[in-house]
């Protein structure tokens, strides 16, 4: 039996609720942080720090989307959540379990963690049912 599309009103109001706040502290947080560096910089950019900035301000301006839609734009949060993850597994961690993590490596991991948040906030069961059992879009033109 092929199981229907969930609807929007499938996940709670409070889980809603609970995403938009993600959107606004990725807002307010990069806003504060980011967007003066990014805007008030006086000088190019290594290119590491350049791609690293545009990817933050790009990233905090979809998170604007996410307030209004946050279902629509959870990809962005599945993004952050796991390239996070990555990183933890496979910078921080090695580091850390061969006792060699320095004060850079420690406070990247420390702003890291708040991506706990996010695993929290994200509505697992329509994350399943809408990229995972549903059928996916077809890849040519109906015969």
């Amino acid at each position: 039996m092929m199981r229907t599309r969930a609807a929007p009103h499938d996940v709670p109001t409070w889980r809603l609720h609970l995403l938009r706040a993600i959107y606004a502290l990725v807002v307010v947080g990069l806003a504060s942080v980011v967007w003066p560096q990014f805007f008030g910089r006086t000088q190019p950019w290594p290119l590491a720090v350049g791609v690293k900035s545009c990817m933050l301000v790009s990233f905090s301006l979809l998170s604007v989307l996410g307030l209004r839609y946050p279902l629509q734009m959870l990809p962005i949060l599945l993004w952050e959540l796991l390239w996070k993850l990555v990183w933890f597994g496979a910078v921080a961690a090695p580091l850390w379990l061969s006792g060699r993590m320095d004060e850079g490596t420690v406070a990247t991991a420390i702003e890291c963690s708040v991506v706990v948040l996010v695993a929290i906030a994200i509505p697992w069961g329509y994350v399943a049912d809408h990229y995972v059992r549903k059928q996916g879009e077809r890849w040519s033109t109906a015969a």
